[in-house]
């Protein structure tokens, strides 16, 4: 299965609808972890399924994946082999749904599934650690540039503890996703 995961916070709803709205996600199942409190989670999604060629819908506890844009509507891990399943997680974290924790979850699947990890605009540092574990393993990482981050705080995190990520534009970062899709 071919897996594009991305993790935002402040600012990523809009940037989020920019990269994926208008792309035919095909054979790709997405998956979010947008920081979002679960009052407007709903809605957001809600909005963006209208705004989107594809399914857009809240991932829910032992979801079977499918090439659909799934929300974490909760902490989410992931796993499985052949067929990739999502499981909530009541753990810990200082941001809900936590991105260091489903990019944590998908290092083992890098061995049997193609992978592409982005990290969006956001205050703090969730999703960094998780993101350097997956290019580890293997997986193309990307994240956005000082430019075009609402908050350029999440990016540069990543930035910081991997010198090897190119920060990136919105526009190119869609591009490599559009790459990825498309590749076989």
């Amino acid at each position: 299965m071919k897996l594009l995961l991305i993790g935002s916070s402040t600012g990523g709803p809009n940037q989020l609808k920019f990269l994926l709205k208008d792309l035919h996600i095909k054979n790709t199942c997405v998956i979010i972890a947008q920081h979002m409190s679960s009052n407007y989670l709903s809605s957001f999604v809600n909005k963006f399924n209208e705004e989107s060629v594809n399914e857009v819908r809240l991932l829910e506890d032992k979801e079977l994946l499918a090439n659909k844009i799934y929300i974490c509507a909760k902490n989410t891990i992931l796993t499985g082999n052949l067929s990739l399943m999502a499981l909530w997680q009541d753990v810990q974290s200082s941001f809900k749904p936590s991105v260091d924790l489903l990019f944590h979850s998908a290092v083992e699947l890098a061995k049997t599934n193609k992978i592409l990890a982005v990290i969006l605009t956001g205050m703090g540092d969730d999703g960094a650690k998780g993101l350097l574990e997956l290019y580890k393993a293997g997986v193309k990482c990307l994240c956005e540039n000082e430019t075009d981050s609402v908050v350029y705080g999440m990016p540069k995190r990543a930035k910081d503890l991997n010198p090897n990520l190119r920060p990136m534009s919105l526009k190119e970062i869609k591009s490599e996703i559009t790459r990825f899709i498309e590749e076989n």
